[in-house]
């Protein structure tokens, strides 16, 4: 008897278990009823089997739980099930309601025995006077179990226990944050970190591997856990074995330690990109000089293979005056590469620069018209060079494409304002919405030198900006920002 006695005891705690999961009211009402059931088989049937038959007092219900049990069954056959009820897995119970219901359970069936021994009551009355005494320390237990105003609730404190288990986390988790903000290297942040679990009680050592990394902190003991993760794989040896709850702790430790790893190892990935980025821009703005000052002096040559007559004193006096500006422009180039940020240059009154691009592109055809140039104005050289070199060579490829077109080269008297404009096809609308934004793929050669040219502007105080884009009339637009204005906002909404 006092097994069937336990076995119907964890019946009732599964079934009870089982309710607080359910929302489909037939369903709920099923459970309940079967949990009535065995409930009533237990104290109607089972425990008065091993009660001395002198202290059964009052008539005897083994005729009325034979008659009345059926009826339970009847009712449970007539409610409708749920459709999720017949789901796999779908029959979950809540492990710590069927453990305090089993237990509830066990102390109602030991309380009433204890009742008949020590106060001689009968059985009911026994039974009686336990339910009473549950109900009164469950009734002060849920009084005292919330938080009201004024007074905090034994819930905060067995929740904190729970949480903690009275052991230092909070500790081990300060310096795991003060860490992921000092150390930089993800190896070595692992390493200092996994080595502070050293000051739990319970930790004597352990070993991590992480990736082609490994490492071990502390000594070896007899209890071993691991804690897989990836790419962290944690084993900790231990003084005692580890509870479930200690395992669910360490469990989650080991899992902040590994995603602030992978956010170092992202974070270091981020530097290498953002390098490799540096490199590619420099690389390319360089090759763009370059590329200008090799047909620089293609159309020098050109000229001299061309040259007749009495021409060959031009061309000399042509040569005197290009060959210093191209090595002067080789020099800022070798100095970019050298200082890539040194992007502004040397500053040239404003005037003299004019006369130099005047010169540069007297064989092209170019028009430069300008009002009279202050002559206290200064421009940076440069920049002013390296956008007035991108815009005029892109334009003399266009001139390739497109027989006629007339370039156009304007210059404020001030020198904030450079303007390049030609008669030809607008910009299509492919390249358009990138161009002067991020390389853009271009047979004409738009993109990338116009894209380390706005860049460069941006730098220095100026706006790139195509200010009109109308067939016959395309101009590309250098001026400098006023005081307030963001350089790479405006460049960014261009």
């Amino acid at each position: 008897w006092w097994l069937l006695i336990v076995w119907v005891v964890i019946l009732a705690a599964l079934v009870g278990g089982r309710v607080m999961f359910i929302d489909h009211r037939p369903t709920r009402i099923f459970y309940l009823v079967a949990f009535a059931y065995l409930l009533a088989a237990l104290l109607f049937w089972l425990v008065p089997q091993v009660v001395p038959k002198t202290l059964l007092n009052g008539p005897a219900l083994d005729r009325e739980f034979a008659w009345g049990m059926p009826l339970f069954l009847l009712l449970m056959t007539l409610l409708p099930l749920s459709r999720e009820s017949d789901r796999p897995g779908g029959a979950m119970v809540d492990l710590f309601y069927s453990l305090f219901i089993f237990l509830l359970i066990a102390v109602l069936v030991l309380g009433s025995l204890a009742f008949m021994l020590l106060r001689q009551a009968g059985y009911f009355e026994a039974v009686i006077n336990t339910l009473v005494s549950i109900s009164a320390l469950l009734l002060l237990i849920g009084w005292t179990w919330n938080t009201r105003p004024g007074y905090t609730g034994i819930d905060v404190f067995f929740s904190r226990y729970l949480l903690s288990i009275g052991l230092p986390f909070e500790r081990w988790l300060h310096r795991l944050t003060t860490l992921a903000s000092d150390e930089n290297e993800p190896e070595q942040f692992l390493s200092q970190a996994l080595a502070e679990m050293l000051d739990l009680p319970w930790v004597d050592g352990g070993s991590w591997v992480a990736g082609g990394r490994q490492g071990s902190f502390g000594s070896e003991s007899l209890h071993r856990q691991e804690f897989p993760g990836q790419p962290l794989l944690l084993t900790l040896y231990t003084r005692h074995k580890l509870s479930p709850a200690l395992v669910w702790h360490f469990h989650l430790l080991a899992q902040l330690a590994n995603e602030h790893y992978v956010a170092k190892l992202r974070a270091r990935e981020l530097q290498q990109v953002s390098y490799l980025r540096a490199i590619h821009e420099t690389g390319a703005r360089l090759t763009h000089d370059v590329k200008n000052l090799l047909q620089s002096i293609d159309g020098l040559c050109y000229l001299a293979q061309t040259v007749q007559g009495d021409d060959g004193e031009r061309l000399e006096l042509l040569l005197q005056r290009q060959l210093p500006q191209i090595s002067q422009r080789l020099q800022q180039t070798l100095a970019k590469l050298q200082k890539p940020q040194s992007e502004i240059g040397g500053m040239l009154p404003a005037e003299m620069w004019w006369r130099i691009q005047q010169q540069r592109y007297a064989g092209s055809s170019v028009r430069f018209v300008a009002d009279e140039i202050d002559p206290q104005a200064m421009l940076p050289t440069t920049l002013f060079d390296s956008v007035a070199d991108n815009l005029l060579q892109n334009a003399l490829l266009k001139r390739q494409v497109e027989n006629g077109l007339q370039i156009r080269v304007t210059l404020a008297a001030d020198a904030s304002r450079l303007r390049v404009c030609d008669d030809g096809s607008a910009v299509s609308d492919r390249v358009l919405g990138d161009l002067l934004q991020a390389p853009v793929a271009s047979e004409s050669g738009l993109g990338i030198g116009l894209y380390h040219a706005a860049r460069q502007a941006a730098s220095s105080g100026y706006r790139l900006r195509l200010a009109s884009n109308q067939p016959g009339r395309v101009c590309f637009e250098l001026h400098r920002c006023e005081a307030g204005d963001d350089p790479a906002a405006a460049a960014a909404s261009a």
